[in-house]
């Protein structure tokens, strides 16, 4: 009671690592307090570390724009007008005016959906906390989560710094109950994003979209930048039908595992 030997969960993770983090998960809820803190912080620490190498975002495609002149980029002369002053061999710069055309990189908001109204034991859980993971090491200065049964829980909000491991271990500590809430979801996704100043805001859905609350979640769904969703392999058949009448893009996953690498494959789509 109370010891966890992370050699032997290092080994599990080289065998099965989708029945490792399930067992991991599980174990955070366990009934020996020191059992249950030491499942919980190894756990955060494995996920956001497998999290981190395939979810590394791509440089994107930057745009054009026009900003004050700090010894980089071209000078833009039509904007620029008001820098100089006088004529001839009087003629004076104001290096303040001055402003430069150059390329500022695309930058990005998420908003990750967990929808807990189903079971959140085992790989359920694990591969929910792995999605909470990928997207605090891909975009750790603007992104939240939040989980969704009948209610939603902001677990991390758009605009307040968490450390990642307390949001990994904020879903970790997530029990399955009630209905689905799927609209309601989407209408606080939408509510988050907005609250960032981010050129490209997606939200993604880590759910089989079976909703049985009332409210039109497809009207919510189309209301956002760029949806991407993530079903259970082998009971994804609503999810896709969902993903086709919204135009959102979809993808499954059978374990925790394959998480970093399927958003990343969703998020690197334009």
């Amino acid at each position: 009671m109370g010891e966890l030997d992370e050699d032997a969960v290092e080994g599990a993770l080289d065998e099965d690592a989708d029945e490792a983090l399930a067992l991991l998960a599980d174990l955070t809820a366990a009934t020996d307090p020191k059992l249950r803190e030491l499942a919980r912080r190894l756990a955060a620490r494995l996920m956001l570390d497998l999290a981190s190498v395939p979810a590394r975002p791509t440089p994107g495609i930057g745009k054009l724009v026009t900003e004050k002149y700090r010894d980089a980029g071209d000078i833009d002369v039509d904007a620029s007008l008001d820098a100089f002053e006088g004529s001839g061999r009087s003629r004076r710069v104001k290096p303040d005016e001055l402003r430069a055309r150059s390329w500022a990189k695309r930058d990005t908001a998420l908003c990750l959906l967990v929808d807990r109204s189903g079971s959140m034991g085992g790989k359920p859980l694990a591969t929910s906390a792995m999605a909470a993971a990928a997207v605090a090491t891909r975009e750790p200065r603007d992104y939240s989560v939040l989980a969704f049964g009948r209610d939603v829980v902001v677990s991390k909000s758009q605009d307040v710094p968490r450390p990642g491991d307390e949001v990994v271990n904020a879903v970790l500590s997530l029990r399955g109950f009630g209905t689905t809430n799927l609209a309601t979801a989407l209408d606080v996704a939408g509510e988050q994003l907005r609250r960032s100043r981010a050129s490209r805001k997606i939200a993604v859905l880590l759910s089989d979209c079976r909703a049985n609350e009332p409210g039109d979640a497809e009207a919510f769904a189309r209301t956002l930048d760029e949806l991407c969703i993530i079903a259970p392999e082998g009971d994804d058949e609503e999810a896709r039908a969902f993903a086709a009448r919204v135009g959102a893009r979809i993808d499954v996953v059978s374990g925790p595992s394959e998480i970093p690498a399927v958003m990343a494959r969703l998020l690197d789509q334009r």
